[in-house]
């Protein structure tokens, strides 16, 4: 492989860079990790449950992201890329398993699987991939996120055509981009140094107001992500849509929202974090006042255009929580991203609890809460990386 020290810069033979290899590996398992919405409305009626333990099973695929934190202090100290490698492997054995069981514990058993998969994936991903560059950060990371962000857009597309034209037992057919790309993917994800023992210790207290003013924005963040993927296909469906049409609505959510991720890069590394921080959330809290207004095909450039502000932050958090915890990137990813979505995860089912006694739409109107609970913790939340002392 003609790579530089850095890991990143230089394309292999094959004409494909190491960051392309880690794109396509985010791709394939935040792919397969969040392909759900796309079949919900079909479990809810195929299970006959309610809104709030359909919801609850999003929480299940979701909750294992709270372990990321820990899952990146091993991938610091085990250094390589196994964990990069083996997460996606992890990820696609729960989703394969679906294709077999129709008990409601047994799906949410597989879901945990692949929501570890998931956990055991990013942490390490992330630090391989900032630690590739020395300037642009903002921009490397929106690259790699955006991967990531396609396949989240197309994975409940794809799971929803699947289902609808085959069934739910050939959701199998989710695997097979992997099964036939993972053996390359394997020689080109660059490996890790690991971190030596005798390194800095974490500072806990020093850093427990910026980490917890992190989750806290990041985790309504995420509630209000992952309850627009879980409500508004069942929206869809119940004003009379397919089973396809509002999977799509996912795809335009999160697939529009790519331009946000990338966008946001770019405007980070010019005009500063803060400066991202309080334009997406203000531009979110105007647009997500009005899913609950908006029918037909107007929804689709109201989710598209909601997208990309929702998603505009999550570059940022993700380097916020990797200079916060500079001892220990990996982790601080972690936090940032599973720790943070895991509290969404947790909340997720109370959301789905209030849309079961008020409604859908009605419920919608919760994720203008969620936005104005999460602004007062921009402030406390550090824009610079920490500065070393010798």
């Amino acid at each position: 492989m003609n790579a530089t020290k850095d890991g990143l810069s230089l394309a292999p033979a094959t004409g494909v860079t190491p960051l392309g290899a880690l794109v396509w590996a985010h791709f394939l398992n935040d792919g397969l990790a969040n392909y759900l919405p796309g079949i919900l409305p079909l479990l809810a009626v195929a299970l006959h449950l309610p809104l709030a333990p359909i919801a609850g099973l999003m929480s299940v695929l979701l909750f294992g992201q709270m372990l990321q934190p820990v899952s990146g202090i091993l991938a610091d100290r085990a250094g390589g890329r196994g964990f990069a490698v083996w997460g996606p492997v992890l990820t696609t054995a729960g989703v394969v398993g679906v294709a077999v069981t129709r008990s409601y514990w047994m799906l949410a058993a597989l879901f945990l699987i692949t929501g570890i998969g998931n956990t055991v994936f990013h942490p390490q991903a992330l630090s391989i991939t900032r630690s590739a560059t020395h300037t642009r950060h903002g921009v490397t990371m929106s690259v790699f996120l955006i991967g990531g962000e396609i396949g989240r857009a197309l994975g409940p597309l794809a799971a929803g055509w699947i289902v609808a034209t085959m069934g739910l037992k050939y959701i199998w057919v989710m695997a097979v981009p992997l099964a036939l790309t993972w053996p390359w993917m394997t020689r080109l994800v660059p490996k890790m140094t690991p971190k030596k023992r005798e390194g800095r210790p974490i500072q806990w207290r020093r850093h427990l107001k910026p980490g917890v003013a992190l989750i806290v924005f990041s985790g309504l963040r995420a509630l209000l992500l992952y309850g627009m993927s879980t409500f508004l296909p069942i929206l869809w469906h119940q004003r009379g849509g397919s089973l396809v049409e509002g999977a799509s609505l996912v795809t335009t959510f999160v697939g529009v929202g790519v331009a946000g991720t990338l966008g946001a890069g770019a405007v980070m590394d010019r005009l500063g974090k803060r400066t991202v921080l309080w334009g997406a959330s203000l531009a979110t809290l105007v647009l997500v006042s009005f899913v609950p207004l908006v029918r037909g095909d107007w929804l689709w450039p109201l989710v598209g255009i909601l997208g990309i502000t929702a998603f505009g932050s999550i570059p940022v958090t993700l380097l916020i929580g990797q200079d916060i915890f500079s001892e220990n990137p990996a982790m601080g990813s972690g936090v940032a991203l599973g720790l943070a979505n895991g509290v969404g995860a947790l909340l997720l089912p109370l959301w789905g609890f209030f849309a079961d006694h008020v409604g859908i739409s009605a419920a919608m109107w919760a994720g203008t809460g969620m936005i104005l609970a999460s602004l007062p913790f921009i402030a406390a939340m550090p824009t610079h990386p920490p500065v070393e002392h010798s």
